[in-house]
């Protein structure tokens, strides 16, 4: 600490916006989360054991953020923002409850890193799980301020005051792309949120001027609408006041705003990569920045007795002390529920409405789903629809949204920018603040931007949090070759997504299907991606015209997991061993059944309607009872799904089977030729599966 004689320093006044209160907590927390740092280096074989970083030289502007946000505003913080945490009014033995992967963690039970919180507590900001926040969590965070613009543009918020979004970055994660989409929203959106950028001029070796050609500051100038400011980090002062005016303009003005806060890295970059490693002689130019002496010589030009600063210090550091011996001492997680809160209950268990209405026309798939989504947004004001090109003007490239913008508005079905990850990304922040997302992606082969946040976001979110927050998102996702679309409108990504836990996969094969899954699926609390294949869409491609259905009622809703028998096979052909059964689900469904005219009788044909959860009860007693098994996919059959379903029928139903369990998909190949002679030799069809059919039955 600085050694300061205060008799010869002219004494200051105390800012009206700040207490002498407000100092003194502040300065004993920064005391607190300092001992908490000298500790966890003091007791590496307690505290070391997993993976942390702390707040070093970060305490004063985190301070300053988390004394201001209030039980109605909501935060994305990332994994150095232990003092923010603090200021919030976390206790240090619950953060140390995390950082020693204890099981009343009260953010993840033990499941995921220090810094790391997920928050629903009353009384305190919501504060959603995100993943380890290397600028991925701009979304979610973007998605929460866009969430909570649409609720009061439909008049549906209840809250005290107009909240606002903290979204906290570190320098380095700004150069991600994903940010780029987030800033691009919330601009032209005018979102309430603050992006706060806590800038220490270091990502893990690298420095800032190896990184990055400009700070956040000089990068947030290229976003039209983006208001900023900078504050000096390592300066409580400072940082409050220019966080209040930051908070004071988000509430007043909805609109975005960046804050670059300059900090000092006095701290590790984790307890795994060390600063002594490295840092050298800027370590020590980064010590003359240190928030802790610039607060204690700011409270002794004010007036203030160095005797009370060591008390108020002391104490902190005890609190600390006591705390982690408490965290110590207390208990592991229970092994026996390791596997909790996969995904959080669903209402939707058993079927129910009518799906053959007396008096109701057939339709094809599309306006199933068009229809489906309509009735939702009548029932639902909280429900909205957005995506590429499904606004307005156009109503989805396959029509799949014709007239819902002009029914519900520009603020509930409108078009985003060409960005996937946002897309699907923002979703979880939506959820967090109450609103039900309907999202697509164009087209299958465009989901790959979006990877991230589905696997890191979205999957995650309800395990690491321990079932507090699930995450409400339905995605739709045409998919599927349908005559010409050419490499990069045919492509089949299932395996990709079921590789993916956490998430639920759908793939109906007809409009009453259709219809009844879409329902289910905006039903589930969980995220449900359903895939939507564009051949089956209008019934147009030859073979498909059972795909056009009875449209159910509204109240229609089909559990997700359970599969359909749509062919069955004569009890005789049964008894005389002459029958197989045929797993597939799409396009298979049809080629199945053209294919199987010629075994009449023979051939039993499972829609399996929903990847994952996975019926396989269905397929089990299907599988026992005919002993031959065959499972048909549209994707390139190397390492598919099928092969997989094929793999574990092979295995658990070994005893049962007459022959081997028989396969086919498209060629192995990357991607589907634009020319439809070569796209017919790379897919299956109707003559593939009958040919592969008369080997099986051989057996």
């Amino acid at each position: 600490m600085s050694l300061a004689d205060p008799s010869k320093i002219q004494k200051k006044k105390i800012n009206p916006n700040l207490t002498r209160d407000l100092l003194y907590k502040a300065y004993e927390l920064m005391c607190t989360a300092q001992r908490m740092a000298e500790l966890y280096d003091e007791q590496r074989e307690v505290a070391a054991k997993y993976v942390h970083s702390t707040s070093r030289g970060h305490e004063a502007i985190q301070l300053a953020a988390g004394f201001q946000l209030r039980s109605f505003d909501y935060a994305s913080l990332y994994y150095r923002d232990e003092s923010m945490l603090l200021g919030i009014g976390l206790e240090p033995y619950e953060l140390m409850l995390q950082l020693m992967a204890k099981r009343d963690d009260p953010f993840s039970g033990g499941r995921t890193y220090y810094g790391h919180p997920s928050l629903k507590r009353e009384g305190f900001p919501v504060i959603p799980h995100q993943s380890s926040a290397t600028g991925m969590q701009a979304i979610p965070a973007t998605g929460m301020a866009h969430g909570v613009a649409y609720l009061e543009s439909q008049n549906l918020l209840k809250a005290e005051e107009n909240p606002v979004v903290l979204c906290s970055l570190g320098d380095g994660s700004v150069t991600e792309g994903e940010v780029a989409e987030a800033f691009q929203m919330a601009v032209l959106k005018k979102l309430p949120i603050i992006y706060l950028v806590q800038d220490n001029d270091w990502g893990i070796s690298a420095t800032g001027r190896e990184m990055r050609a400009m700070d956040a500051y000089e990068y947030a100038a290229g976003f039209k609408g983006m208001e900023r400011m900078v504050v000096d980090g390592s300066d409580f002062v400072d940082s409050y006041l220019g966080v209040k005016k930051a908070i004071d303009y988000v509430r007043k003005k909805r609109a975005p705003i960046l804050i670059h806060a300059r900090c000092p890295l006095l701290g590790h970059h984790t307890s795994g990569v060390r600063k002594e490693w490295y840092r050298g002689e800027d370590l020590d130019q980064h010590k003359k920045f240190d928030p802790i002496e610039k607060l204690y010589d700011y409270l002794i030009e004010i007036g203030e007795e160095e005797s009370t600063l060591v008390d108020i210090c002391s104490k902190g550091c005890a609190k600390a002390e006591s705390d982690f011996e408490k965290a110590k001492a207390s208990a592991d997680p229970d092994v026996d529920d390791f596997d909790s809160h996969e995904f959080a209950p669903t209402t939707v268990t058993e079927e129910k409405g009518n799906r053959t209405p007396k008096g109701a026309e057939k339709v094809v798939m599309v306006d199933a789903a068009l229809h489906a989504v309509d009735e939702i947004l009548k029932k639902h004001p909280e429900a909205l629809f957005y995506g590429q090109d499904v606004g307005r003007r156009l109503g989805g490239v396959f029509r799949e949204a014709a007239t819902l913008a002009q029914k519900y508005g520009d603020e509930r079905v409108f078009n985003t920018p060409i960005q996937e990850a946002y897309i699907v990304g923002s979703t979880a922040g939506m959820s967090a603040v109450g609103t039900k997302p309907i999202v697509e992606i164009q087209f299958a082969d465009y989901i790959w931007p979006a990877i991230n946040q589905l696997v890191e976001e979205l999957s995650k979110s309800c395990y690491l949090s321990k079932g507090k927050f699930p995450i409400q998102s339905l995605i739709r996702v045409p998919i599927g070759a349908y005559g010409g679309g050419g490499p990069y409108h045919s492509g089949s990504v299932e395996s990709t997504l079921l590789t993916i836990r956490g998430i639920k996969v759908v793939y109906p094969s007809n409009a009453a299907d259709m219809k009844g899954l879409l329902k289910a699926s905006f039903y589930d609390p969980n995220p449900v991606v359903m895939l939507e294949h564009k051949g089956l869409y209008w019934s147009k491609v030859p073979g498909t015209l059972e795909a056009k259905t009875i449209e159910p009622d509204e109240d229609y809703v089909i559990p997700l997991g359970k599969a359909n028998i749509v062919q069955q096979a004569s009890q005789d052909k049964i008894t005389a061993g002459e029958s197989c059964v045929i797993i597939t689900y799409g396009m298979g469904v049809y080629w199945s059944k053209d294919a199987s005219k010629s075994f009449a009788n023979r051939v039993e044909i499972i829609d399996l309607r929903t990847l994952n959860p996975l019926d396989w009860n269905t397929i089990e007693d299907s599988v026992k009872k005919h002993g031959r098994a065959f499972v048909l996919t549209e994707e390139p059959l190397l390492n598919s799904f099928a092969e997989s379903l094929a793999g574990r029928v092979q295995k658990h139903l070994f005893k049962y089977l007459d022959a081997p369990v028989w396969t086919l998909g498209a060629e192995n190949l990357p991607a589907v030729p634009l020319n439809v002679d070569l796209e017919k030799m790379m897919l299956p069809s109707a003559e593939k599966v009958e040919r592969a059919l008369g080997e099986l039955l051989k057996f």
